[in-house]
């Protein structure tokens, strides 16, 4: 072997994510970490990132809200009240009854039900991970208490906890609406991080990290918990898709986000009293949900190919 080669490969053995392995044949090959198959696999799903690129730009709309929105969100107008969509004005979803613009209300609303469901999201996979390692590393009797109060969550008709909490710890802040919906969301991640838990914590090398003096919450956080990222991942972005529409259901019925807070399930809310009559003031709110739903789940399956670790060839 040459000296380019040797180097090279001490280069591959020292960690290095992408090293050229040349040989005297001439081949070039290189080691690609397992992120690099992930990024790789994505991208490859047309789909996922198609998705993923119109989901952000909804998310820049709502962001910069204040500054793209072309009136205000509560800004009544009653010389353009109860207006078809039109390029006149900009009004290009139309206004409602005190002619406000919808458009505009729309940009505010999406706003707000994007901070819920991402809050949620990721409150919801914190403690369901924090919850499911515990009990799948240590096992026994602290294993049998943490599922217990799991199952004991999952028995608990989801609509009535969330309607009861929403009247008892009041209605209309979208901080204490995200808590409440992530109070019931963690379940899931945590019977699945228990799982691989269970799996993992047999495996060779948390044996080794044992033998060799290392705590459990280095062995959990450094060694095990980097292992069952690919499914957590996947599963968080399932969880801001469910949030999303539990949110604009909530909302829809009254008990969700309320003035002068926006949302999209408020906006619905608002508009179906009108039936057909109005019917832009029930469709564009309507179809901003079912877009963002829709772009979540898409890159949720791009995310789950990407992690499928029986999907490791790939042509360089």
């Amino acid at each position: 072997m040459s000296d380019d080669a040797s180097s090279a490969a001490r280069d591959l053995t020292s960690g290095s994510p992408d090293v050229p392995l040349a040989y005297g044949s001439g081949v070039e090959m290189k080691a690609r970490s397992q992120w690099a198959y992930v990024r790789i696999r994505f991208l490859r799903h047309r789909l996922a990132v198609a998705s993923l690129i119109v989901l952000v730009l909804i998310g820049l709309v709502g962001v910069f809200a204040p500054q793209l929105a072309p009136y205000g969100y509560d800004q009544p107008n009653y010389d353009n009240a109860v207006q078809s969509p039109t390029l006149e004005g900009w009004h290009l979803f139309g206004t409602d009854q005190l002619g406000r613009d919808y458009l505009s209300r729309v940009m505010y609303g999406i706003r707000t039900s994007l901070w819920v469901a991402f809050f949620v999201a990721f409150l919801s996979t914190a403690i369901g991970t924090t919850i499911g390692a515990l009990a799948g590393y240590y096992s026994g009797h602290v294993d049998n208490l943490l599922m217990r109060l799991t199952d004991l969550m999952l028995t608990l008709p989801g609509l009535a906890v969330l309607l009861t909490a929403s009247v008892y710890l009041g209605s209309g802040d979208p901080l204490k609406i995200g808590l409440i919906l992530a109070f019931l969301f963690w379940t899931a991640v945590a019977r699945i991080v228990r799982g691989l838990f269970l799996s993992l914590r047999e495996k060779e090398f948390v044996e080794a990290a044992k033998a060799a003096g290392a705590s459990d919450l280095r062995i959990i956080v450094r060694h095990m918990l980097p292992n069952c990222l690919g499914p957590i991942i996947v599963y968080a972005t399932l969880l801001v898709a469910a949030a999303i529409l539990v949110e604009a259901a909530l909302s829809f019925l009254g008990f969700g986000i309320q003035p002068p807070n926006a949302a999209l399930g408020k906006l619905v809310s608002e508009g179906q009293g009108e039936g057909f009559d109005l019917w832009w003031l029930v469709t564009f709110p309507g179809l901003v949900i079912v877009l963002i739903a829709l772009c979540v789940n898409f890159v949720g399956d791009g995310l789950r190919d990407a992690f499928d670790p029986t999907q490791r060839r790939i042509r360089a």
